[in-house]
């Protein structure tokens, strides 16, 4: 993973300009949460067929365990932008950090609750996970709280559930083979490996489609999303719209492409040895990815209503979830010529 990932020592927030005969362009820092996962694709992708170069962008991608790892990089001021789930923004805001995404190319959130392999005969509902061992990328991340969410409507305290980090990639499957957790939130192509390897595999839960989402939090529920403070955001317009315009260049590069083209573009080191399988869990993850790059309004209120439900804090901060997310910039791609 490192030869895709830059390393997030040294990682500078000041715009660079380039010296000598090349276009001028802005150095910008995006920490992703997870870079294998395919919820996070076209942020890798866009990266592949040069779009962000053609942005007039020099971004470098940092590889992080999860989510919230990539969103404390920001606020510790090591990253300029998150690639993360759009949850965080309203999380935070409860907490008078403002945070405002501006590009949303997950339409549903993708994440699974799956039982381990080893302990299928114990588990058979979400309330068998009182008092169990359950994995998620990182603490804190958005794979956490779709846990607590969960154990929260099928009337469990989150407290009585043991969380536990085991990452998105190789490691959650190892823990979960292994039998090390009794159950894992967890993304694709991880799930579809498991289901590869294990053909009784338990699902409790699962949002990759529009009828599971609908199913399981009552509305569309926005999941991947390129976000940043709401003061940088405001302070690099330029350089925001150049990130937008990439990402909306990569999600119609996506949805004119057979997922075989769109595995071919992506590095090896995240396609790994099982291409069968890799591949199998892209066309399982292809209509996830949002054609409008936009934010839904009643996504982002869908978002605050869950969030208030398992949080006494979020609940009573009286957030305007109008300010976390921003629509000017998909908005506007049209205008700058680089939705083509």
């Amino acid at each position: 993973m490192r030869t895709m990932f830059g390393r997030l020592a040294g990682a500078m927030l000041a715009l660079v300009v380039s010296t000598g005969l090349a276009a001028a362009q802005s150095k910008i820092t995006i920490a992703v949460g997870g870079g294998a996962c395919l919820c996070y694709l076209p942020t890798v992708l866009a990266k592949q067929l040069g779009e962000y170069d053609k942005a007039g962008l020099a971004v470098e991608l940092v590889d992080l365990k999860g989510g919230s790892d990539a969103l404390k990089a920001v606020l510790g001021g090591s990253a300029d932008v998150v690639s993360g789930y759009f949850d965080h923004c309203v999380n935070l805001a409860a907490k008078k950090q403002e945070l405002q995404s501006f590009v949303v190319y997950d339409r549903y959130p993708g994440l699974v609750l799956v039982v381990s392999p080893k302990h299928t005969g114990e588990i058979n509902s979400v309330k068998d996970l009182a008092g169990k061992k359950v994995g998620v990328s990182a603490p804190g991340s958005s794979t956490d709280f779709f846990l607590k969410f969960l154990l929260k409507k099928n009337g469990l305290d989150p407290m009585n559930t043991a969380v536990i980090g085991v990452g998105l990639g190789a490691t959650a499957v190892a823990a979960m083979e292994q039998g090390q957790i009794d159950a894992a939130v967890m993304l694709d192509p991880a799930v579809t490996v498991l289901q590869g390897n294990h053909k009784d595999l338990k699902i409790l839960s699962d949002t990759r489609t529009q009828h599971d989402t609908l199913e399981v939090f009552g509305g569309e529920y926005p999941g991947g999303a390129l976000y940043s403070t709401t003061a940088w955001v405001n302070k690099h317009e330029k350089e925001v719209q150049g990130l937008t315009n990439a990402i909306m260049a990569t999600l119609n590069w996506i949805h004119s492409h057979s997922a075989e083209e769109i595995m071919a573009k992506m590095p090896d080191e995240i396609v790994g040895k099982d291409k069968a399988q890799y591949l199998a869990a892209l066309k399982n993850t292809i209509p996830m990815y949002s054609q409008t790059g936009k934010m839904d309004p009643k996504g982002a209120e869908a978002v605050l209503a869950v969030f208030s439900t398992g949080s006494p804090e979020v609940a009573k901060a009286g957030i305007d979830v109008t300010k976390t997310y921003t629509n000017k910039y998909v908005d506007q791609v049209k205008t700058t010529g680089m939705s083509k």
